[in-house]
């Protein structure tokens, strides 16, 4: 049986730049939310309101909008045509949960106009998530057992590689979705030019989320290969 002594600190010290990354990306967007949570629109208008307008003016007739529990658990379900907002965004009436509401609305637009990399991005979910359940057992398996056994390892890192292409895809359909809703939201005169600065602050920061989840894809996936190649050298 083999050890593991393919764990060591330099394939640590690769995870690192993704944990610091991370941290940042997540305490922007909290400290960017709650910044804006603070400042009311002036047209007193809610998240749900929000969601709906922006909504209408992408073309989106058919929608529904629910309230949902937790921080930021904000989400559209093209399944059902459902945004669900969290209790932060839904009846607020700060420029936080207009951004945010509108961002949601955004995906529904997508949704209704086919936007083809939302397509390419729905159509990723299954896979991603099979390969996201399979892919680490596999390569922990594959690395506790003797070297003969790495096609077990590679197998777990094709459907990790799964889940980085799905982290990659999604970038632009959330960057896409952040400026649909920003120009909704000053087309429809929804916000004012000062106010939709702050929106625009918020999902920046957001999508610095994405970033950062996109960034330890990349380097989980770095990681593994190099610890498979570590392996295969030491036969």
């Amino acid at each position: 049986m083999y050890g593991f002594y393919y764990f060591n600190f330099t394939y640590f010290w690769i995870m690192v730049p993704a944990l610091i990354v991370t941290m940042i990306a997540q305490s922007r967007v909290n400290s960017t939310f709650a910044k804006y949570s603070r400042v009311r629109t002036m047209n007193q208008i809610t998240g749900e309101e929000a969601a709906s307008r922006v909504a209408r003016f992408g073309g989106v007739n058919r929608l529904f909008i629910k309230r949902v529990t937790g921080n930021l658990t904000d989400n559209f379900d093209p399944r059902n045509d459902t945004i669900s907002l969290s209790e932060s965004v839904y009846s607020s009436v700060s420029i936080s949960a207009v951004g945010v509401a509108a961002h949601e609305a955004g995906h529904a637009i997508q949704n209704a106009e086919g936007y083809f990399p939302n397509k390419i991005r729905a159509a990723l979910v299954p896979v991603t998530n099979f390969g996201s359940h399979l892919s680490m057992p596999l390569i922990i398996i594959g690395l506790i057992l003797p070297v003969q056994y790495d096609f077990i390892v590679y197998a777990g890192i094709i459907l990790y590689s799964l889940v980085v292409l799905f982290q990659l895809v999604t970038l632009p359909v959330e960057f896409n979705a952040s400026s649909r809703a920003i120009r909704a939201l000053n087309d429809a005169g929804i916000l004012y030019p000062d106010e939709l600065e702050g929106a625009k602050k918020v999902l920046r920061a957001a999508a610095m989320t994405y970033l950062a989840a996109s960034f330890t894809a990349l380097l989980t996936l770095l990681r593994f290969v190099l610890i498979a190649g570590d392996r295969r050298g030491r036969r």
